[in-house]
């Protein structure tokens, strides 16, 4: 209530003034035909004027705050990974027994173009995603994302995840991957509809994984090369990889 008010007013003394102003002009000048042809030209370039304030001027302003917002969140991306992400898509990785045809087009390099990240996104929206439940060691799961729970926690806390709506999703995925490995209290005795169960869980989050790990690479390719560098030699699906330079 009290903003709309001072709006109002300020409109209102905005006015007075501008009126103030052109009475001033014809005391003066005893000149009231000059007053009204300046006054109709203004009014004629006000349309033009706002179409170029509001739409034009606005819109470039708001792309340039949505671009240093997405930089930001890129960070936190970017943090994301080093602390929990990496580590989960080499497990992950590890357990998937098609990831052999799919690691060839994971193998991201200084030579990769735009049309390299347009066809792997495709071909990852088509992966059928598998893990074999009684491989992964499940109590050791749960005491990693335990341990991780403050940062995840911290990370949802961040305001900028309203502009990211799949890292958004691949928070609450693996959140709920933590929800679901914490209400069992013996993981080492589940039933083979449970284990299925949480094999589901597993693949929503290791899905999302890749395509935010791939979306993330695109970004530092384009921007930060000294970052893409590294990411590349820490790349979580070569067996190979090595932060250290030949």
């Amino acid at each position: 209530m009290l903003d709309k008010r001072w709006t109002l007013s300020l409109a209102v003394i905005l006015i007075a003034l501008s009126a103030a102003l052109y009475v001033l002009h014809f005391v003066v000048f005893q000149d009231a035909h000059h007053i009204w042809i300046y006054l109709v030209g203004d009014l004629a370039f006000l349309p033009v004027e706002v179409l170029l304030v509001t739409l034009i001027l606005h819109r470039l302003l708001e792309a340039r705050d949505r671009k240093i917002k997405m930089e930001k969140l890129n960070m936190v991306i970017g943090t994301f990974f080093s602390t929990v992400g990496t580590y989960l898509l080499t497990y992950f990785s590890d357990h998937d027994p098609h990831m052999p045809d799919l690691k060839k087009n994971l193998m991201i390099s200084d030579s990769w173009s735009e049309q390299d990240f347009v066809r792997v996104s495709a071909i990852l929206s088509r992966y059928s995603c598998e893990v074999t439940p009684g491989e992964i060691d499940l109590p050791a799961l749960k005491v990693f994302l335990s341990t991780k729970e403050d940062f995840l926690v911290r990370m949802l806390e961040n305001p900028l995840l309203l502009e990211h709506e799949s890292f958004t999703s691949l928070l609450q995925a693996v959140f709920h991957l933590r929800d679901e490995l914490q209400h069992r209290k013996d993981l080492t005795a589940l039933t083979e509809n449970d284990r299925q169960h949480l094999a589901g869980d597993i693949c929503r989050a290791y899905k999302l994984l890749i395509s935010q790990w791939v979306e993330y690479m695109h970004h530092l390719k384009g921007n930060y090369p000294y970052l893409f560098s590294l990411a590349v030699r820490t790349n979580p699906f070569d067996e190979q990889a090595s932060a250290m330079i030949p």
